[in-house]
């Protein structure tokens, strides 16, 4: 979910007795169980063990491609504080050290990016951060207060001093973090406590199937030591970030243009107000499970309503191995989640342009805007080819997915190449006037599955061609460029294939 300073998009949020459970259920998991259909393994990587590498197909040598990747974590990760780094070490504590990755233009951290850099670290060999990430993970973010129905999830997004700006998850977090834990496990081994890598990946996806629905009246905690989070003038201070000079000099100017055209400029406390300013009687709230059982789903935040889902939270190459290393009860809904993916990647992509939605219902029917138009191509948006096109690449089980990389990649070249916007409507008329690196990157990908030819190529020397994200809007765009460059040259892996 995004909520940055392109846009002000917010998440509807909604371990006592869950971890109990989730406790009886890791002690008895030893008890053999009804062995189903063996999975079918595919045709794609898992099988072959064979990854392509899209620069060297265009004559990049390896060596030249390592260099790329290499420069680009050392800058994401350990380059300059102010313009080029999002990871941020931040002291240890009794499991070691800690770190966190910013949303440098939001100032916090998000589960999304927390574990988006410890699946860049897994598949890069880079342990420490990997260990430092997940202990700041579980030391501020995860939800331990008995009172809060969101126990046993991580907080989406926590101010980077450990303080909460949410008290309520989002499950591409605890997605990738359970598969760079699997991964962990078998690149590395597990070790003990929050380190027993295995361990703690199928307490995620056990939490995220049988999370207990609880409901409690906030306002709520992430620890039960913790003040309650309220949304007041003290607590926004935090939202309004120091490091937005971009969007403040672009506000300041709008302001002047508007008061000069006669017109009040926008209210920058309108946000505040919207979210009551911590006034206002509070209601009670409910939370379950992150999937939708019927249609074999994840949802957008796991509340008991009717449900929505988000087609980039959807992941079936992680699904197919969820469904053979994670916990045994729960491997056939990985399974049948990974072919709901495929259908939905299919039927609500735009047949013309290949551009999905932000969001839709579970039916797979179009979410209505206040504009009685249907949910647009956002943010969150850039990652669902690179999704469906991984999941291609190695299980090669949904030739569907290859005319969906055909399509948008026809698509944004023909709106330029080195111009296209970064937000559309479905059917391809421009929302911004931004290019955005990572919406480059991660149509790259779509090469993993695009047919071979013009518009594949014009993608890789693109993604060759761009620099590494620096300055202000570098968090999402940066994870987003080096994931792709990971996987675009085949260094993106499944550890513990056989």
């Amino acid at each position: 979910m995004r909520f940055n300073a392109r846009h002000q998009r917010t998440r509807v949020t909604p371990r006592t007795a869950w971890a109990v459970g989730v406790g009886l259920v890791l002690a008895l998991g030893a008890a053999p169980a009804t062995r189903a259909q063996a999975p079918d393994d595919g045709s794609g990587a898992f099988h072959t063990g064979k990854y392509r590498d899209l620069f060297a197909e265009q004559g990049h040598s390896p060596a030249e491609t390592r260099a790329k990747i290499d420069k680009a974590f050392q800058q994401l990760f350990h380059g300059d504080a102010a313009n080029e780094r999002v990871y941020f070490e931040a002291g240890s504590n009794a499991n070691g050290p800690l770190a966190f990755v910013t949303d440098w233009a939001n100032n916090d951290a998000r589960t999304e990016g927390m574990s988006y850099g410890m699946m860049i670290a897994v598949q890069m060999d880079k342990k420490r951060e990997f260990d430092a990430l997940w202990n700041w993970s579980n030391t501020y973010m995860l939800i331990t207060d008995p009172q809060n129905p969101n126990v046993g999830y991580f907080a989406w997004s926590m101010n980077t001093d450990g303080t909460p700006r949410s008290t309520g998850p989002a499950p591409d977090g605890e997605e990738y973090y359970a598969m760079a834990l699997l991964f962990a496990a078998r690149r590395w081994g597990s070790g003990q406590g929050i380190y027993n890598y295995q361990e703690q990946a199928e307490k995620i996806l056990h939490g995220m199937r049988h999370h207990p629905v609880l409901t409690g009246t906030g306002p709520f905690r992430i620890h039960p030591e913790d003040p309650p989070f309220v949304m007041n003038a003290q607590t926004f201070t935090k939202f309004t970030s120091p490091n937005t000079t971009e969007r403040q000099q672009a506000q300041a100017d709008l302001a002047i243009e508007l008061r000069g055209q006669g017109k009040t400029p926008p209210d920058p406390g309108a946000m505040m107000r919207r979210f009551g300013g911590g006034q206002g009687t509070p209601r009670p709230s409910s939370a379950g499970p992150m999937v939708e059982e019927q249609h074999h789903m994840v949802r957008f935040v796991p509340d008991v309503g009717p449900g929505s889902t988000d087609a980039s939270y959807h992941l079936p190459a992680f699904y197919e191995l969820f469904a053979r290393w994670g916990p045994a009860d729960d491997r056939v809904f990985w399974r049948q989640a990974a072919g709901a993916s495929r259908d939905l990647f299919s039927k609500v992509t735009w047949p013309d342009t290949g551009l999905s939605p932000d969001r839709n219902n579970f039916d797979l029917s179009p979410i209505m805007g206040f504009d009685g138009q249907p949910t647009t191509f956002g943010y969150d948006s850039w990652r669902t080819v690179s999704n469906w096109s991984v999941d291609y690449s190695w299980w090669h089980k949904d030739p569907r997915e290859r005319v969906l990389s055909d399509r948008i990649q026809t698509f944004l070249v023909g709106q330029g190449i080195s111009t296209f916007a970064d937000r559309y409507t479905l059917d391809g008329k421009p929302l911004s006037t931004r290019h955005s690196t990572g919406m480059v990157a991660t149509t790259t990908v779509g090469g993993l599955a695009a047919t071979p030819g013009r518009n594949e190529r014009a993608f890789v020397e693109e993604l060759w061609r761009t620099p590494i994200p620096v300055g202000e809007q570098r968090y999402f765009d940066g994870m987003l460029y080096l994931m792709s460059m990971l996987h675009c040259s085949g260094n993106f892996r499944i550890w513990g294939a056989k």
